[in-house]
């Protein structure tokens, strides 16, 4: 997914949130040396959350952070190709060449 993110800041932005909890950091300090793995545990708690919410605020923990505009802009892009492939009106080849 993404290699060069420093997941502590998103760590403490949802813990403020109460998105994730104390047992969740205990388990995500165990892996701190290793910015990776603790990116993919943390998107495996957030997966597994019942937080109803839990990725708009993992959206808004990276927004916040300047050096990570590219990934809001990445992300901004998707959304925007997902909302033409959802719409009702059959022209998904169509969209896809106005994307």
């Amino acid at each position: 997914m993404v290699t060069n993110v420093n997941p502590a800041s998103i760590v403490d932005f949802l813990f403020q949130k109460a998105v994730i909890g104390v047992d969740d950091i205990t388990a995500l300090e165990k892996v701190k040396d290793d910015p990776q793995q603790q990116c993919d545990e943390l998107m495996t708690l957030l997966h597994t959350s019942e937080h109803p919410q839990a990725f708009i605020h993992l959206y808004a923990a990276v927004k916040s952070q300047s050096h990570l505009q590219w990934l809001v802009e990445r992300i901004d892009k998707f959304s925007e190709w997902q909302r033409y492939i959802s719409e009702p009106t059959g022209c998904v080849n169509t969209c896809f060449s106005e994307i």
